[in-house]
């Protein structure tokens, strides 16, 4: 059996007695004892996650951008330097290979991909890679913190890093102090100035529709920084919670809602497809062209039950798609779910999720299912 990889922060994590699972490899928390308290605590305070599974691929030199239009479909030409965008890896049959941020800084792009995901976007990158483009994982040296909520610029502010004023999607250079060096000799700003791992990136971004901010540092200086932060008033919180978050707003899990049998047509991606020239756009544009026979949705349930993954939707007692991500809300204590529906149906319209064999009716709605804006 092959062994977990554990994150830098993996004995902060058992020391506070988090519960940790299997994910995509990786041992990483999935609460520290309630899912729901975690949620709440980023909807209505901050909190911090620790992504350090996530994949993080650097890319320099003079063809970087030219990579990277070939590689994913947004018009990466357009990025500025401070700037991020989301972007799809699509297959050469237009499939959703990964989605992902691709973020430009003043040394070159930084991607990151799904954990599940990670090699495979590298071999794209890489197969899309001239002479003049150099693709690095640096996965191994780099821990990903990500502090979510309205009072996250707070908190970070607490704990020492200045956030300014960041936009959605901006990121820039992150200097840290070294706990360790007299602030008075110490340059922060030349000792962070390199590039990951051994420089770190902060990002206005994140997965829960929240003011957020997302940390790629050094796996040396996480553990202080973790320290920091939850000093600061952040709660710790896991996977779990992050699925209820992103689901809330109806954010796409790769995996689940999306995947290489899905493509943006299907699953309402295509404002992340403006690039040219890219893997899979031929089919793509076939796709965009004929149109699609379902569509993503999401689903909110009438009456008690919790839609899951695999529960069949019914409209007149036909068929007419199924579930792909489904929990109960904490925030508006009922079920919600997304799922794929036959091409014709709208929001408004009412359905049956067949949930465990008891027909819980529903109303077929447009994602967010809840009053969050991470431009806030």
């Amino acid at each position: 059996m092959t062994s977990l990889r554990r994150s830098p922060l993996a004995d902060r994590h058992r020391g506070m007695g988090a519960n940790l699972a299997p994910f995509a490899g990786w041992e990483m928390p999935l609460d520290y004892g309630s899912v729901v308290a975690e949620h709440r605590a980023i909807r209505e305070v901050c909190g911090v996650f620790d992504l350090s599974h996530l994949g993080t691929i650097v890319l320099t030199g003079a063809g970087a951008a030219d990579c990277l239009q070939r590689a994913l479909t947004n018009d990466v030409h357009a990025l500025e330097i401070g700037r991020a965008h989301y972007t799809l890896c699509l297959d050469d049959g237009g499939g959703i290979v990964d989605d992902l941020l691709c973020y430009r800084l003043p040394w070159g792009y930084f991607t990151v991909p799904n954990a599940a995901n990670a090699a495979a976007v590298l071999a794209a990158l890489q197969a899309c890679a001239g002479a003049d483009v150099e693709v690095r994982d640096v996965k191994d040296g780099l821990a990903c913190l990500a502090v979510q909520g309205p009072e996250s610029p707070r908190a970070l502010v607490e704990a020492g890093i200045d956030v300014g004023d960041l936009a959605y999607l901006d990121c820039e250079v992150l200097a840290i102090a070294d706990p360790d060096v007299d602030p008075d000799t110490q340059d922060v700003g030349a000792a962070n100035a390199g590039i990951p791992p051994a420089g770190a990136i902060l990002a206005r971004s994140g997965y829960t529709g929240e003011q957020g901010y997302e940390l790629f540092v050094p796996a040396e200086r996480a553990g202080d920084l973790w320290n920091r932060i939850t000093a600061g008033g952040a709660t710790p919180a896991g996977l779990g919670a992050r699925d209820t978050l992103r689901l809330e707003m109806g954010y796409p899990l790769h995996g689940n809602d999306i995947s290489p049998a899905t493509t943006p047509v299907e699953a309402r991606l295509g404002w992340a497809c403006k690039g040219s020239g890219f893997r899979g756009e031929a089919a793509y544009r076939r796709a965009k062209e004929a149109g699609a026979s379902r569509r993503l949705w999401g689903l909110r349930a009438l009456d008690r039950g919790i839609p899951r993954a695999g529960c069949a939707v019914l409209a007149d007692g036909e068929a007419v798609g199924e579930v792909t991500s489904g929990t109960f809300s904490p925030t508006l204590r009922i079920g919600i779910a997304m799922g794929y529906l036959a091409a014709g149906l709208d929001a408004g319209e009412r359905v049956v999720i067949d949930v465990r064999g008891k027909e819980v009716p529903a109303e077929v709605v447009r994602p967010p299912f809840v009053d969050a804006d991470p431009k806030r």
